[in-house]
């Protein structure tokens, strides 16, 4: 670990207040998800918890990306993240981009100054997707002619999505090359064995081919709750040669990643990995990527 504070942006977390919004899986007591058992953090989550998490690791901005709240309290949200002092800078909030009122969603959330862009997951895990129907998005055309006019209202794309997906998503994100687009999670890399890992790496490459597509490291426990920094070595090195540094930033994916290590220790194995990279690499990905991505100023 560097004995210089890292500088860098928080690219990917959450907060939540259970009196301000309806957050149907936090309300959800003894419901398994898909990264595992959420009883932990099924409380408030709020700016001063989010800032007490390190004292060695403190963001200089923040990120704040939609969180499964009701999507009649999408605008509640928004609003109430709007009225948050010191995180987040930047908001990207839900809106059902197959809606017929898709429009009038936009120009609601537009209204809040630290609005970004949108995030509608398309892939959480094969049994959970199929019961949210978020599976069926990429057939839809509907859907697609909403990313359009996301791109038509200067907003970006958070892109949550699993592996078997990366085809479709591909030929979606081909029609859309003024759309500004950033892959969560590394794209979700479930199969961490040396096949799953290639074939990974093979769909990752197609997609950094669209140069209006970067890359986010954020939320790796979900995928290896007890992960170690040499399982977190490879997938995190491929995504820097693979997109390069100035297409890549880091996210905490807190409080859900604070499941499995504490901010610190997170923070701490991101910047033991990136440790061979130049302090010009080392800015780029941990900060001005994300500083550029989202318009942070």
């Amino acid at each position: 670990m560097s004995t210089v504070p890292l500088r860098f942006i928080d690219a990917h977390h959450h907060l939540w207040d259970l009196n301000a919004c309806n957050y149907p899986w936090l309300m959800a007591k003894g419901e398994k998800r898909f990264f595992g058992d959420p009883a932990p953090i099924q409380k408030d989550y709020l700016v001063e918890d989010y800032s007490k998490e390190s004292q060695l690791y403190l963001p200089e901005k923040s990120v704040h990306i939609q969180v499964g709240v009701a999507q009649t309290d999408a605008l509640k949200e928004s609003q109430w993240l709007q009225n948050q002092i010191d995180f987040p800078q930047a908001i990207v909030a839900f809106c059902d981009l197959s809606s017929k009122e898709l429009q009038a969603d936009l120009e609601a959330q537009m209204q809040f100054s630290k609005l970004r862009g949108i995030r509608q997951i398309l892939g959480r895990h094969e049994a959970e997707d199929g019961k949210h129907g978020s599976n069926s998005l990429l057939q839809n055309p509907t859907w697609l002619k909403g990313l359009k006019r996301l791109a038509k209202q200067n907003l970006s794309f958070d892109l949550q999505m699993i592996p078997p997906q990366m085809p479709g998503v591909l030929e979606a994100l081909k029609q859309v090359p003024h759309l500004n687009v950033a892959l969560c999670h590394c794209g979700s890399p479930w199969d961490q064995s040396a096949t799953g890992l290639a074939s990974w790496r093979a769909g990752m490459a197609q997609l950094a081919e669209l140069p209006n597509v970067v890359c986010k490291i954020s939320g790796l426990g979900m995928f290896n709750p007890q992960w170690k920094v040499e399982d977190l070595r490879p997938i995190i090195l491929s995504s820097i040669d693979i997109f390069g540094p100035d297409r890549i930033m880091f996210g905490s994916n807190f409080p859900v990643d604070k499941l499995y290590r504490p901010y610190e220790e997170l923070w701490s194995a991101y910047e033991e990995i990136t440790a061979d990279l130049s302090a010009q690499e080392k800015q780029q990905t941990f900060y001005q990527t994300a500083n550029d991505f989202y318009q942070l100023g």
